[in-house]
Protein backbone atom coordinates (compact mmCIF):
# COMPACT_ATOMS: atom_id res chain seq x y z
CA UNK A 1 0.00 0.00 0.00
CA UNK A 2 2.88 2.76 0.59
CA UNK A 3 4.54 1.99 -2.56
CA UNK A 4 1.16 2.70 -4.34
CA UNK A 5 0.96 5.65 -2.51
CA UNK A 6 4.17 7.20 -3.41
CA UNK A 7 3.34 6.24 -6.64
CA UNK A 8 0.20 8.31 -7.14
CA UNK A 9 2.16 11.07 -5.15
CA UNK A 10 4.84 10.67 -7.95
CA UNK A 11 2.30 11.83 -10.49
CA UNK A 12 0.71 14.85 -8.83
CA UNK A 13 1.94 18.03 -10.90
CA UNK A 14 2.81 16.04 -13.84
CA UNK A 15 2.39 18.76 -16.79
CA UNK A 16 -0.57 17.09 -19.29
CA UNK A 17 0.17 16.60 -22.85
CA UNK A 18 -2.73 19.06 -23.92
CA UNK A 19 -0.53 21.89 -22.12
CA UNK A 20 2.94 20.43 -23.63
CA UNK A 21 1.19 20.85 -27.12
CA UNK A 22 0.06 24.08 -26.53
CA UNK A 23 3.12 25.48 -25.21
CA UNK A 24 5.20 23.97 -28.07
CA UNK A 25 3.04 25.04 -30.47
CA UNK A 26 2.73 28.83 -29.66
CA UNK A 27 4.44 31.63 -31.40
CA UNK A 28 7.57 32.27 -28.71
CA UNK A 29 8.20 28.90 -29.45
CA UNK A 30 7.85 28.51 -32.93
CA UNK A 31 10.12 31.77 -33.17
CA UNK A 32 12.75 30.06 -31.19
CA UNK A 33 12.70 26.77 -33.48
CA UNK A 34 13.10 28.75 -36.24
CA UNK A 35 15.57 30.56 -35.35
CA UNK A 36 18.02 27.90 -33.79
CA UNK A 37 17.64 26.08 -36.21
CA UNK A 38 18.73 28.46 -38.82
CA UNK A 39 21.69 29.49 -36.95
CA UNK A 40 22.63 25.99 -37.20
CA UNK A 41 22.26 25.22 -40.68
CA UNK A 42 23.39 28.87 -41.22
CA UNK A 43 26.90 27.40 -39.65
CA UNK A 44 26.46 24.23 -41.40
CA UNK A 45 26.63 26.25 -44.52
CA UNK A 46 29.89 27.79 -43.86
CA UNK A 47 31.68 24.94 -43.29
CA UNK A 48 30.76 23.71 -46.30
CA UNK A 49 31.36 26.64 -48.32
CA UNK A 50 34.75 27.91 -46.88
CA UNK A 51 36.10 24.20 -46.25
CA UNK A 52 37.21 21.03 -48.25
CA UNK A 53 34.34 19.31 -47.16
CA UNK A 54 31.56 18.23 -49.41
CA UNK A 55 27.91 18.45 -47.42
CA UNK A 56 25.98 15.15 -47.98
CA UNK A 57 23.82 14.72 -44.91
CA UNK A 58 22.07 17.26 -42.33
CA UNK A 59 19.80 15.58 -39.11
CA UNK A 60 17.86 17.18 -36.73
CA UNK A 61 16.16 15.58 -33.47
CA UNK A 62 13.74 18.36 -32.06
CA UNK A 63 11.53 17.40 -29.26
CA UNK A 64 9.25 19.54 -26.58
CA UNK A 65 9.01 17.19 -23.29
CA UNK A 66 6.43 18.41 -20.03
CA UNK A 67 8.00 18.83 -16.80
CA UNK A 68 7.83 16.36 -14.69
CA UNK A 69 5.94 15.79 -11.08
CA UNK A 70 7.98 17.16 -7.64
CA UNK A 71 10.77 14.67 -7.57
CA UNK A 72 11.60 13.63 -3.74
CA UNK A 73 14.69 11.55 -4.26
CA UNK A 74 16.25 12.07 -7.36
CA UNK A 75 16.10 15.48 -8.24
CA UNK A 76 17.35 16.36 -11.82
CA UNK A 77 15.43 19.23 -12.58
CA UNK A 78 12.50 18.31 -14.57
CA UNK A 79 9.59 19.05 -11.94
CA UNK A 80 10.98 22.73 -12.10
CA UNK A 81 9.21 23.74 -16.02
CA UNK A 82 6.20 23.39 -17.17
CA UNK A 83 7.61 22.44 -20.65
CA UNK A 84 11.12 22.54 -22.27
CA UNK A 85 12.26 22.45 -26.22
CA UNK A 86 15.43 20.38 -27.38
CA UNK A 87 17.38 20.42 -30.68
CA UNK A 88 20.10 18.62 -31.90
CA UNK A 89 21.62 18.72 -34.89
CA UNK A 90 24.29 16.78 -36.82
CA UNK A 91 26.10 17.30 -40.23
CA UNK A 92 27.52 14.36 -42.23
CA UNK A 93 30.43 15.50 -45.22
CA UNK A 94 32.25 13.51 -47.43
CA UNK A 95 35.85 13.81 -48.14
CA UNK A 96 38.74 12.07 -49.78
CA UNK A 97 40.72 10.07 -47.95
CA UNK A 98 44.08 10.66 -50.08
CA UNK A 99 43.79 14.20 -48.78
CA UNK A 100 43.12 14.38 -44.52
CA UNK A 101 45.88 16.61 -43.74
CA UNK A 102 44.97 19.53 -46.42
CA UNK A 103 40.89 19.04 -45.45
CA UNK A 104 41.62 19.34 -41.90
CA UNK A 105 43.91 22.41 -42.31
CA UNK A 106 41.26 23.68 -44.92
CA UNK A 107 39.06 24.03 -41.71
CA UNK A 108 41.53 25.67 -39.13
CA UNK A 109 41.86 28.22 -42.03
CA UNK A 110 38.40 28.75 -42.34
CA UNK A 111 38.12 28.78 -38.22
CA UNK A 112 40.88 31.27 -38.65
CA UNK A 113 38.77 33.73 -40.11
CA UNK A 114 37.56 36.83 -37.75
CA UNK A 115 33.81 36.10 -36.98
CA UNK A 116 34.34 32.44 -38.62
CA UNK A 117 31.81 30.34 -37.25
CA UNK A 118 34.04 27.55 -37.05
CA UNK A 119 35.85 26.77 -33.82
CA UNK A 120 38.79 25.70 -34.97
CA UNK A 121 41.72 27.10 -35.83
CA UNK A 122 45.37 27.35 -35.89
CA UNK A 123 45.50 28.43 -32.72
CA UNK A 124 44.27 25.25 -31.74
CA UNK A 125 47.68 23.45 -30.63
CA UNK A 126 46.35 19.85 -30.70
CA UNK A 127 44.51 19.88 -34.18
CA UNK A 128 47.85 21.70 -36.07
CA UNK A 129 49.36 18.05 -34.72
CA UNK A 130 46.66 16.35 -36.21
CA UNK A 131 47.67 18.12 -39.71
CA UNK A 132 50.95 17.54 -39.07
CA UNK A 133 50.41 13.54 -37.64
CA UNK A 134 48.49 13.19 -41.76
CA UNK A 135 51.35 15.01 -43.32
CA UNK A 136 53.84 12.62 -41.89
CA UNK A 137 55.83 15.18 -39.72
CA UNK A 138 54.98 13.83 -35.95
CA UNK A 139 53.89 10.90 -34.27
CA UNK A 140 50.41 9.74 -32.68
CA UNK A 141 49.08 13.23 -31.63
CA UNK A 142 47.93 12.17 -28.15
CA UNK A 143 51.62 10.56 -27.30
CA UNK A 144 52.86 7.24 -28.65
CA UNK A 145 50.76 4.24 -29.42
CA UNK A 146 47.32 6.07 -28.98
CA UNK A 147 46.56 5.17 -32.73
CA UNK A 148 45.16 7.61 -35.20
CA UNK A 149 43.09 10.37 -34.03
CA UNK A 150 39.42 10.55 -34.66
CA UNK A 151 37.68 14.26 -33.58
CA UNK A 152 38.46 17.90 -32.53
CA UNK A 153 36.78 18.45 -29.75
CA UNK A 154 34.78 22.53 -29.52
CA UNK A 155 34.15 22.40 -26.05
CA UNK A 156 30.35 23.90 -26.29
CA UNK A 157 30.32 24.32 -29.92
CA UNK A 158 30.86 21.24 -31.70
CA UNK A 159 32.52 18.43 -32.41
CA UNK A 160 34.27 17.26 -35.54
CA UNK A 161 35.00 13.42 -35.39
CA UNK A 162 35.85 11.51 -38.68
CA UNK A 163 37.30 8.12 -40.44
CA UNK A 164 40.00 6.28 -39.53
CA UNK A 165 41.76 5.84 -42.24
CA UNK A 166 45.53 5.48 -41.40
CA UNK A 167 45.00 2.56 -38.63
CA UNK A 168 46.68 -0.71 -38.99
CA UNK A 169 44.06 -2.56 -37.12
CA UNK A 170 40.25 -2.33 -36.71
CA UNK A 171 39.69 1.12 -38.38
CA UNK A 172 36.51 3.08 -36.13
CA UNK A 173 34.26 4.86 -38.64
CA UNK A 174 31.38 7.22 -38.43
CA UNK A 175 28.19 4.72 -37.47
CA UNK A 176 25.41 4.90 -39.56
CA UNK A 177 22.25 6.85 -39.33
CA UNK A 178 20.09 5.98 -36.72
CA UNK A 179 16.27 5.42 -37.75
CA UNK A 180 14.63 8.35 -37.52
CA UNK A 181 11.52 8.26 -35.31
CA UNK A 182 7.67 9.39 -36.33
CA UNK A 183 7.50 12.79 -36.49
CA UNK A 184 4.70 14.47 -34.52
CA UNK A 185 5.00 17.99 -34.46
CA UNK A 186 4.84 20.67 -32.90
CA UNK A 187 6.36 18.32 -30.06
CA UNK A 188 8.73 16.08 -32.03
CA UNK A 189 10.57 16.20 -35.29
CA UNK A 190 12.90 14.11 -37.03
CA UNK A 191 14.79 15.21 -39.86
CA UNK A 192 17.03 13.19 -42.29
CA UNK A 193 17.86 15.34 -45.33
CA UNK A 194 18.11 13.72 -47.69
CA UNK A 195 16.10 11.02 -46.83
CA UNK A 196 17.89 8.97 -49.52
CA UNK A 197 21.05 9.21 -49.05
CA UNK A 198 22.88 7.42 -46.12
CA UNK A 199 26.68 7.40 -44.18
CA UNK A 200 27.38 4.43 -46.59
CA UNK A 201 26.45 6.22 -49.52
CA UNK A 202 28.86 9.00 -48.37
CA UNK A 203 31.86 6.89 -47.69
CA UNK A 204 31.43 5.26 -50.84
CA UNK A 205 30.94 8.28 -53.19
CA UNK A 206 34.02 10.54 -51.37
CA UNK A 207 36.20 7.60 -49.54
CA UNK A 208 35.52 8.84 -45.64
CA UNK A 209 33.06 10.80 -43.76
CA UNK A 210 33.05 13.97 -41.31
CA UNK A 211 30.46 14.03 -38.74
CA UNK A 212 29.99 17.44 -37.42
CA UNK A 213 27.58 16.88 -33.90
CA UNK A 214 26.55 20.80 -32.52
CA UNK A 215 25.93 20.58 -28.92
CA UNK A 216 22.23 20.28 -28.01
CA UNK A 217 20.30 23.28 -27.43
CA UNK A 218 17.95 24.40 -25.10
CA UNK A 219 15.78 26.70 -27.11
CA UNK A 220 12.17 27.31 -25.32
CA UNK A 221 11.54 26.81 -21.54
CA UNK A 222 8.54 27.81 -19.78
CA UNK A 223 9.02 27.27 -16.13
CA UNK A 224 6.09 26.83 -13.42
CA UNK A 225 6.46 30.23 -12.20
CA UNK A 226 5.73 31.62 -15.82
CA UNK A 227 9.24 32.80 -16.61
CA UNK A 228 9.94 32.15 -20.36
CA UNK A 229 13.13 31.40 -21.69
CA UNK A 230 13.65 31.80 -25.20
CA UNK A 231 16.68 31.70 -27.80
Amino acid sequence: MALLAVSACSQDGAISEKTVRKLAGSAEAVKAREQVEQEIRSTITDWDVHTALTLGLVTVDDSCMGGRAKELFSQDGDDQYKIRCTMYLSAYFGASPHHVSDTIDSILTAGDADGSPIPFGHDFFYATKVVDYYRGKTGDPQGPGTGEPKELFGGAEATLNWDQVRQSGKRELIEELPACSPSDPPVHRCLREPASTSVTNLRREYGMVFKLTFSSRDYFIVYRDGQTVSH
